[in-house]
């Protein structure tokens, strides 16, 4: 019988092994750390969900009702323990097992085809007909660098705790995503100032509109995308007002949320009318503690904050097997099948905007009607991989609108559903090119 191995027991993990499970088939999960829930043991103290508890928990098990509506990490944690207890994953998965390398065992077909050799730390090689990667993308920390050399504290958000672990009372964050304007925001919040390099202008939605999280507005169903795009961007204006509003504030350089970051966060704007934030513009270089920015400003720090993001790193992957665009790799069908290769599934290398938590069950549920048509193929497999470029333009991003991820999925589905009946590149492409 047909044996499958996840790769990692996180939200994406646990979910990928429990969607095959219910389908059927045999799986080996395993995990590095000796805990369940990956990144929510680790996260910063400060960190709560952006979006709704009742759309961001795992299919059929939602999260606690006594839960607020936008639960803090330890609860996030707690709940996705309880997902695997429930479905007694504690017996499946074999913990503080982490997996060395995956090599395509040898084939005169495609890569991947004839299936994947998994090799453990413990020395031990398995092979198995196909791999669902679930190892995460929010773990390997990524900090530019600048001329010069700065001496004081540095720690990157994903080192980061709470602040107690910084140094001094001069505080630099240097990024301004939603985890950078958290991080400023928490310093604030325990009275410290704090500055904040916005680069590029961003726009941003509050949490909740009326009193409800902004994904629960029920009114906003009837119209399309496009529509509700231009709807929230108004309320947000009536809620936070525009970037001239705040100090310091770069100009956005679009108009719709879906050609642009969108950052959820409104006590950032509270905190610099409060004086407790100040935003500045890009570093040029370091002397010491001393930060030279690009307008010709400078300020000395005690404590640099880097909220500057993650590599997508598969470290047990020969990198001449993956192909990457902007260091993410290159991917069809949702982001599941990387380019050039078979029988290898990326759950959750994707981060559709809204609740991510639904995402990793969706995404799996098509690996498996993938795996299906390999195994109706036979040992070779049915070339799926190649079968999607024949249709699709592959997608390098992770941070993705979430009409358009699911495009891409309804796309793949169609694809998979009339196997063997499409001329190639006679479809309507409906996914994303690589973006330059």
């Amino acid at each position: 019988m047909s044996r499958y191995c996840v790769i990692g027991a996180g939200a994406a993990g646990i979910s990928a092994l429990e969607q095959l499970r219910m389908a059927g088939y045999e799986v080996d999960c395993f995990e590095k750390s000796g805990r369940v829930g990956g990144h929510w043991h680790t996260d910063y103290d400060a960190l709560h969900l952006i979006t709704a508890r009742d759309m961001t928990g795992i299919e059929n098990f939602p999260m606690p009702a006594d839960y607020p509506h936008f639960p803090r990490r330890d609860q996030v944690r707690a709940y996705l323990e309880s997902y695997a207890r429930a479905k007694g994953h504690y017996e499946i998965i074999r913990f503080n097992t982490a997996v060395e390398s995956v090599t395509p065992i040898p084939t005169p077909g495609a890569v991947g085809s004839a299936g994947w050799t998994v090799t453990l730390d413990t020395g031990e090689s398995i092979d198995y007909d196909g791999v669902l990667v679930a190892n995460g993308h929010l773990w390997d920390q990524k900090i530019p660098t600048f001329p010069g050399t700065y001496t004081g504290k540095q720690i990157h958000s994903g080192s980061y705790r709470n602040t107690k672990d910084l140094d001094g009372d001069r505080v630099l964050v240097v990024g301004a995503g939603n985890s950078g304007c958290d991080l400023a925001v928490d310093v604030a919040q325990n009275r410290i100032d704090a500055d904040i390099v916005i680069r590029e202008g961003t726009l941003f939605q509050p949490k909740t509109y009326f009193g409800k999280p902004r994904q629960q507005l029920d009114f906003l169903a009837q119209f399309r995308p496009e529509e509700q795009d231009l709807i929230n961007r108004l309320m947000g204006k009536l809620s936070l007002g525009e970037w001239h509003n705040y100090p310091g504030m770069p100009e956005p350089k679009y108009r719709a949320l879906a050609e642009g970051r969108v950052v959820v966060n409104d006590l950032l704007f509270y905190w610099i009318h409060h004086g407790r934030i100040r935003i500045v513009p890009g570093i040029e270089r370091f002397n010491g503690k001393t930060v030279h920015f690009t307008d010709g400003t400078t300020k000395d720090y005690d404590t640099i904050l880097w909220a500057t993001g993650f590599h997508a790193s598969l470290p047990f992957l020969n990198e001449n097997l993956i192909t990457r665009s902007r260091n993410t790799p290159l991917r069809y069908g949702g982001g599941i099948v990387p380019v050039g290769l078979d029988k290898l599934y990326l759950i959750g290398l994707c981060a559709p905007r809204g609740p991510q938590i639904p995402v990793y069950a969706v995404q799996t549920k098509l690996a498996i009607k993938m795996i299906e048509l390999h195994e109706q193929a036979g040992e070779t497999g049915a070339g799926i991989e190649a079968y999607l470029a024949a249709f699709q333009e592959p997608d390098d991003r992770i941070d993705i609108v979430r009409v358009e991820w699911e495009t891409q999925m309804n796309d793949t589905q169609r694809i998979l559903t009339s196997w063997g009946k499409l001329p190639a590149r006679t479809q309507e492409t409906t996914t994303h090119t690589i973006n330059a």
